[in-house]
C-alpha cells in the first residue's frame, strides 16, 4: 500500500512542469480539465491522480500499474463527469454507460464487478465504520498540511472523475460512493445528417449503426426534383440561358422578352408600363442585330405612349411684342386704328389680317408690321420678315413665337434644344403635372442638333432626373439611348449598373434573378453586333447566376456560365481581376464532373479538365 504523501506544490513544479497560473476552487475550471490527446509520460504524476479510486483490501485498482506509466487517454476517462447537469447513480445500480472505445468498455465493467463482489461496509467491518486507508483529504491533514493549503494545492488536483462522499464514522452509518457519470451523448436520439453536393443533390445519411448490425444506408436526391414547384426554379428554367451557345436562335430570346412583358409587367402603373419599355427595346435591339437608330426609338417611345395630349396655344405676351397692356387693349378689334384711319371689324378673316400686314408694309411699319402678324399668329410672315432684319428682331420674333406654346408641348423642348439650350423637360420630367417623358425624349433623339455634346448632356439630364424621381427603369432608357457606361455596384456615382434596378438599394433587392437574365439579354444583343464584345463589370453577377443555378439543381447549366465567364477573361487579362477569376475556378472544379464530355471519357482520364479551365 502507498502511503506517501502526495507531492507538495513546490516540489510538484520543481520537478519540471511548465508554469501554470493557479486556480481557486470553485471558482473557476482548473486550467487542465479539458486536456488533449498529447498528454502523456511528462504528466506521469497527473495521470496517476486522475485514475479512479474504489477500495478493496487497501489497494488501489491501478496500484500495480508503474508510477510513471503512460496510457490511452480514453482509457482514463478523462472526460467522464465533467457535464454539471447529470444526476449521479449509486454504484452497483444499472446505468447507461457510453464508452470511447471497446477495450475501455471491458476495463469499466471489471472495475465494476470487482466493487460490487467487495462491498464497502464489508471493508468497514464491525469496528463502528473505521476505514483501512484513510481518504485523501485525511492524508493530507496527517501530512501537516493545513486546510487553506489543501484547498490550494486541491484546486489543482481535484479528481471530478470519482466523487466518494463518506458518513460520520461516529454514527457508524454505511459509506457511500458514487461515481460520476460519463459524457453523454451530443444527440439523445440518432438523428440524419444533411448535406448539399455541388452536383444539385441533397446527401441524407439515415440513422444506422453498423457497429450494431445495420447497414449504412445513405440517399441522394435531386435538389431539381425537390424544388420543381417552386417560383424561383421556374424562373431559372424559362430563361434560354447561357445565351451565348451556338445552338440558340434569337427568336427564343425575343419570345422570352414578350412572355416578360405579358406576365412580369402591371402596365396600370407607371413603373409597370416603364419596365416594359425595357423589354421592348430589348425586343428591337435583338430583331435588329444591335443596332438601332433614333427614329426606331421615337416610333417605339410614341407606341409606347398611352394618350398623346392636347397641347393648346396660348396668346403672346405683351411685352414680347412690344406693347404694354393698355396699348394692347387699345389696339383690340373694334376701336379706331391710327395708322389707317378705319375702324376694324371685330371679327377678321384670315385675307383680311393679311390686307393689313400688307397695307403697314407699304408705308414702311416694319416693327408695327411684326407686331400685327405676331398677334394674330401669322408666325410665318413674321419670322421670315425678321430674318431678313437684324438678328435680334429675329430673336425677338422667336422668343414670342416659342411663348405661345404650352411648357409641357414637345416642340418647345425641340425649339429650346434648337436654341442652345437643355429643355425645361429635362428638369422638370418625371412629375405628375408635368406629363409623360416619352414624347419629349423621342423629339430629342429623332431631331439631333449639330452640337452633339449638348444632346448627350440634355439625355442625360433627364434620365439623372427621373432616377431622382424613382423612375429607375425610365432613367436607364435614357441612359441607353446617351450610351452611359456601366459601372460597379460599390461605386455609389455610377449611374448604372444593372439594366432596370438600382445599386443604391440592397444587394438582395439589386442582383433580382429577373434584372441578371434582362441584362445578360443586353449584353447577347451587343455580341449580336459585335461577337467578341462582352460587358466586364456583368461576368461577376453572371458568376452569382450560375451558383443560383447549382443550388437548384442546374450543374450543367451552371459549367456553361462559368465557361464564359473563363473565356472573358482569358480575352481580357485573368490578372485584371484576380478574384473573379479564383471564384470561377473554385465554383468549376467542383462542377466538371457535369460535363457530358468528361463523363464519356475513361476513368483514368477524369482527371483531366477542360482547356479553358
Amino acid at each position: 500500500r502507498d502511503t506517501r504523501r502526495p507531492a507538495s506544490r513546490a516540489e510538484y513544479y520543481d520537478s519540471g512542469r511548465p508554469d501554470r497560473s493557479y486556480s481557486r476552487q470553485g471558482y473557476e475550471d482548473p486550467p487542465w480539465q479539458y486536456p488533449t490527446a498529447s498528454y502523456g509520460d511528462h504528466y506521469a504524476y497527473r495521470s496517476q491522480q486522475w485514475q479512479p479510486m474504489a477500495w478493496q483490501d487497501g489497494r488501489n485498482l491501478r496500484q500495480g500499474e508503474p508510477h510513471g506509466k503512460s496510457t490511452n487517454y480514453r482509457d482514463q476517462h478523462y472526460y467522464r463527469g465533467y457535464h454539471p447537469n447529470l444526476a449521479m447513480s449509486p454504484l452497483g445500480k444499472d446505468r447507461m454507460q457510453t464508452y470511447d472505445s471497446y477495450e475501455e468498455s471491458h476495463i469499466f465493467a471489471a472495475r465494476r464487478e470487482r466493487a460490487e463482489g467487495q462491498t464497502l461496509t464489508s471493508d468497514l467491518g464491525e469496528a463502528g465504520g473505521q476505514l483501512r486507508e484513510p481518504s485523501l483529504l485525511l492524508q493530507y491533514r496527517e501530512s501537516g498540511l493545513s486546510s487553506s493549503s489543501y484547498e490550494a494545492h486541491d484546486a489543482n488536483h481535484y479528481d471530478p472523475v470519482l466523487s466518494v462522499t463518506w458518513s460520520s464514522a461516529q454514527a457508524g452509518g454505511p459509506l457511500v460512493s458514487t461515481l460520476a457519470p460519463v459524457v453523454p451523448f451530443k444527440f439523445s436520439l440518432p438523428h440524419v445528417a444533411v448535406c448539399f453536393g455541388a452536383g444539385g443533390q441533397l446527401v441524407l445519411v439515415c440513422p444506422h449503426c453498423p457497429a450494431e448490425g445495420q447497414l449504412a444506408h445513405v440517399e441522394l436526391h435531386s435538389l431539381e426534383v425537390i424544388l420543381h414547384d417552386t417560383k424561383e426554379l421556374e424562373e431559372l428554367q424559362a430563361f434560354p440561358g447561357p445565351l451565348a451557345r451556338e445552338d440558340l436562335h434569337k427568336v427564343d430570346v425575343m419570345m422570352f422578352c414578350q412572355q416578360k412583358i405579358a406576365t412580369s409587367c402591371d402596365l396600370s402603373t407607371q413603373r409597370g408600363r416603364d419596365s416594359a419599355l425595357l423589354w421592348k427595346l430589348l425586343v428591337l435591339l435583338c430583331r435588329q442585330n444591335g443596332f438601332m437608330v433614333g427614329s426606331d426609338t421615337a416610333e417605339l417611345l410614341m407606341q409606347d405612349c398611352r394618350c398623346r395630349e392636347k397641347y393648346k396655344r396660348q396668346k403672346p405676351v405683351a411685352n414680347l411684342i412690344g406693347l404694354t397692356d393698355d396699348e394692347w387693349t387699345s389696339r383690340q378689334p373694334g376701336t379706331l386704328d391710327l395708322i389707317t384711319g378705319e375702324v376694324p371689324p371685330v371679327v377678321e378673316t384670315q385675307a383680311q389680317i393679311v390686307e393689313k400686314f400688307t397695307k403697314l408694309l407699304y408705308y414702311g411699319r416694319k416693327k408695327d408690321a411684326l407686331v400685327w402678324a405676331m398677334r394674330n399668329q401669322l408666325w410665318g410672315h413674321a419670322l421670315f420678315l425678321s430674318s431678313k432684319m437684324d438678328p435680334r428682331t429675329y430673336s425677338w420674333v422667336l422668343t414670342g413665337f416659342t411663348s405661345t406654346l404650352a411648357s409641357k408641348d414637345p416642340l418647345q423642348t425641340l425649339f429650346q434644344l434648337m436654341s442652345g439650350r437643355i429643355p425645361q423637360a429635362a428638369l422638370c420630367c418625371g412629375d405628375a403635372t408635368w406629363g409623360d417623358w416619352r414624347p419629349h425624349l423621342a423629339v430629342m433623339l429623332s431631331n439631333k442638333i449639330g452640337d452633339t455634346e449638348l444632346n448627350h448632356r440634355a439625355i442625360v439630364t433627364m434620365g439623372d432626373t427621373l432616377a431622382g424621381r424613382g423612375a429607375v427603369e425610365a432613367a436607364h432608357f435614357c441612359y441607353l439611348m446617351a450610351d452611359v457606361p456601366f459601372g460597379y455596384f460599390g461605386a455609389k456615382a455610377d449611374r448604372m449598373v444593372l439594366l432596370g434596378s438600382s445599386h443604391r438599394q440592397a444587394f438582395a433587392q439589386f442582383a433580382r434573378t429577373e434584372v441578371i437574365q434582362r441584362m445578360e439579354i443586353f449584353e447577347y444583343c451587343q455580341q449580336l453586333r459585335q461577337p467578341k464584345s462582352f460587358l466586364l463589370p456583368f461576368q461577376v453577377y453572371k458568376l452569382l447566376y450560375a451558383s443560383r443555378l447549382a443550388d437548384y439543381g442546374l450543374p450543367a447549366q451552371a459549367l456553361q456560365y462559368c465557361e464564359q465567364i473563363a473565356t472573358a477573361l482569358l480575352g481580357h487579362d485573368p490578372a485584371s481581376h484576380p478574384v473573379l477569376a479564383q471564384q470561377v475556378m473554385k465554383l468549376a472544379k467542383r462542377l466538371k464532373l457535369s460535363d457530358p464530355l468528361l463523363l464519356e471519357m475513361p476513368e483514368q482520364d477524369q482527371t483531366l479538365e477542360p482547356d479553358w479551365l
